[in-house]
């Protein structure tokens, strides 16, 4: 049994060095995954994801975030774009949207799962205002908001 689990972690370092550019991230998204951020903006939204955890503001997973959405919690709804299957979180964004509330789809849900500093990937996370990271959140809503939203 310990060789099993000695080739397991050889294989994750090897792919754990090799990361994938935003195009290579972007062929794997599923159909709903709009709006999709720009490399520009998925690198602020995991800037303001770090800073967030780092102050404890932040909401992971599903079930958690739906949770203080219907609660009226405010902030940025952040979705990984990748996620399958789709049924797993495909109501949350009309919850957004019925509460006014801004969301963007990231390209890739372990990148969102490590920017939070978790080891594991995660589908869905809300950012939620601080006086530490204000000027990185009011940037981030203001560019998720100018995003133009599905028809």
């Amino acid at each position: 049994m310990t060789k099993v689990k000695k080739e397991k972690n050889c294989v994750e370092e090897e792919t754990a060095g090799t990361e994938k550019s935003y195009e290579e991230l972007i062929a794997n998204i599923n159909p709903i995954a709009t709006p999709l951020a720009s490399r520009k903006l998925s690198k602020k939204l995991y800037k303001c994801v770090k800073k967030a955890s780092k102050v404890k503001n932040i909401r992971r997973g599903v079930k958690e975030v739906q949770k203080f959405i219907n609660k009226g919690e405010t902030g940025i709804v952040v979705f990984a774009g990748d996620t399958l299957p789709i049924d797993v979180y495909c109501h949350l964004p009309i919850l957004c949207e019925d509460k006014n509330l801004p969301y963007a789809y990231v390209p890739s849900k372990v990148d969102l799962g490590s920017s939070a500093g978790s080891k594991r990937p995660t589908c869905v996370i809300m950012i939620k205002p601080h006086d530490d990271y204000k000027q990185a959140y009011d940037e981030c809503v203001e560019d998720v908001s100018s995003l133009p939203k599905p028809i």
